[in-house]
């Protein structure tokens, strides 16, 4: 295998998370309880929310984020193929139907009028929320998906693992619906290694998340023992999950947070630079871009009608030459577990998301690469164009 020159992604950790980390360590308390109360405090305040819950992934978000809002056994969501398939299987674990919606022409966002030809048709009675996904950073159009879920009462659940911070004149992304879901995976726009927030401006499912998210206890760790009421003394209202997130790594989150304006600007350097050179190439169509966009992904879309080489083939030579690339995403009808589920769910039935698919090569965008790491990306993917153009 070639050495890697520039690797896909690499987080940004430095001496002010590795301290806080430690402090943590000394204080005794490990596990929830000061630092992920403040970091929920300031994640809440930074994007405009009433409530932030922490959790332990964005895929235990959304599964607390459906429960709260009603998606369960014999009711159903509406979201996009193109997205990781934790999206959609939190609705499935949660016993509910997943009707799917493809995404626009010229985006990897879901096509709300898609949207609304599911919540007309006879199975639209079942779909309790819509699951919109901000692919790559690039917020979708909540203006419509905000006027279906008035229409046609739904609840509104933002995916928002890439979206991290994506304000737009609406506000920002995670407050755009009853809910939204964040990720702090390592590969996230800020990371806690693994992680997650759930936000909402409604009292009742940020009551019901909290609860569910310990067991359904009603009172966590750091309530018990660091109040004057009695530790041992709690009540269970539901039987649910352990997806709280721990001090330790909230402690990172919190530095993570600070730097998050940091780390965005750092992206879109990156990413413009990305733009300015590909806008030369025939055999590229430059990444959707518009209000919000975090940049979190850079999804290079090939015009395989005017190169030679299929998309698998150009994203090996791209390895071969020491560049870490990835796909996103993998759309889920091309899964055995999805396509087994639905019959109809097939290639053919959404075909801007296969498009999208089987052109689309997610390159490396990181705060930290050096301008070298960019130029050398850039020529590495210019010439790789130019040797196999039509």
């Amino acid at each position: 295998m070639a050495e890697l020159k520039v690797p896909f992604f690499k987080a940004s950790i430095g001496k002010e998370e590795e301290e806080a980390v430690l402090s943590v360590l000394r204080s005794g308390w490990l596990t929830t309880g000061k630092e992920s109360h403040e970091f929920e405090k300031e994640f809440a305040e930074k994007i405009g929310a009433k409530h932030a819950l922490a959790v332990n992934s964005n895929t235990s978000g959304m599964i607390l984020a459906m429960e709260a809002c009603g998606v369960k056994e014999g009711k159903a969501v509406i979201t996009t193929p193109y997205t990781f398939v934790s999206t959609a299987a939190s609705a499935r674990h949660l016993g509910a139907d997943v009707y799917f919606a493809d995404v626009t022409k010229d985006t990897y966002s879901i096509d709300p009028d898609s949207i609304e030809k599911i919540l007309v048709s006879p199975k639209g009675k079942n779909v309790v929320a819509i699951v919109p996904v901000h692919i790559a950073g690039l917020v979708c159009d909540m203006v419509k998906i905000q006027a279906l879920a008035k229409k046609y009462n739904v609840k509104i659940i933002e995916d928002c693992a890439h979206s991290f911070p994506s304000k737009t004149k609406l506000g920002y992304a995670g407050v755009l619906g009853d809910a939204g879901v964040f990720s702090f995976y390592a590969t996230k726009t800020i990371t806690t290694g693994e992680g997650g927030m759930v936000t909402t401006n409604n009292d009742e499912i940020a009551k019901r998340i909290s609860s569910m998210r310990l067991h359904g206890m009603n009172r966590d760790a750091w309530d018990r023992y660091t109040s004057s009421k009695a530790s041992w003394e709690y009540d269970i209202i539901s039987p649910g999950y352990k997806s709280n997130l721990p001090d330790v790594l909230s402690a990172i989150g919190r530095i993570q947070l600070k730097r998050a304006e940091e780390f965005d600007t750092k992206r879109k350097v990156h990413a413009k630079k990305y733009n300015q050179a590909f806008s030369e190439c025939d055999f590229i169509i430059p990444p959707p871009d518009g209000e919000g966009n975090s940049w979190h992904l850079y999804l290079l879309r090939l015009r395989l009608e005017k190169l030679t080489i299929s998309r698998n083939d150009f994203a090996k030579k791209l390895q071969e030459e020491g560049i870490g690339i990835s796909m996103h995403f993998i759309p889920l009808f091309h899964f055995t577990y999805w396509k087994e589920l639905y019959t109809n769910f097939r290639a053919e039935n959404f075909p801007n998301a296969e498009e999208m698919f089987v052109s689309t090569i997610t390159l490396p965008l990181w705060p930290d690469m050096t301008e070298e790491m960019t130029d050398y990306v850039i020529e590495k993917v210019k010439s790789l164009g130019e040797k196999y153009h039509a």
